[in-house]
């Protein structure tokens, strides 16, 4: 009969926890009515204003089913807008509104805060190396399953 796994050895729940401390965290001191999902999207369109969904989609790490109804309550909040690409009919962009871009501004600083929390445990080379090893982690959705690392 095979033991359990050690939980507190076992990435991948160490990485839920992880999202459980974040959440708990943005939560208590960024926002109750904005997750940090839909702070990712406005971010992105402050960086990137005029995309279409899909590509704020792939810069956001988010499934087109998930960013389709972020968008609709982004929008219907007053946060987005969107406009029909006079290039190609088909294809909606979308840039922040001036309450998007304030509402951005007021929660930036308070993320940074959190994301600093988050860290503080840490040294700086760890901290680092943290990030780096998240974001490796992070960046295999975009590799095919099974291919050479």
């Amino acid at each position: 009969m095979t033991r359990g796994l050690e939980l507190s050895n076992y990435v991948g729940h160490l990485i839920r926890r992880a999202e459980q401390v974040h959440t708990a965290l943005w939560v208590q001191h960024v926002s109750r009515e904005i997750t940090s999902q839909q702070f990712a999207v406005l971010n992105a369109l402050r960086q990137e204003p005029g995309i279409d969904q899909r590509t704020l989609a792939h810069h956001t790490s988010l499934d087109r089913s998930t960013i389709s109804q972020m968008v609709r309550r982004l929008t219907h909040q007053g946060y987005l807008s969107q406009v029909r690409d006079e290039e190609d009919r088909r294809r909606t962009l979308l840039c922040l509104t001036d309450e998007g871009t304030a509402l951005l501004d007021s929660l930036i600083p308070a993320a940074k805060r959190i994301n600093d929390q988050l860290l503080e445990s840490l040294s700086e080379d760890e901290r680092i190396l943290a990030t780096d090893i998240l974001r490796k982690t992070a960046s295999l959705d975009h590799e095919p399953l099974g291919g050479a690392h």
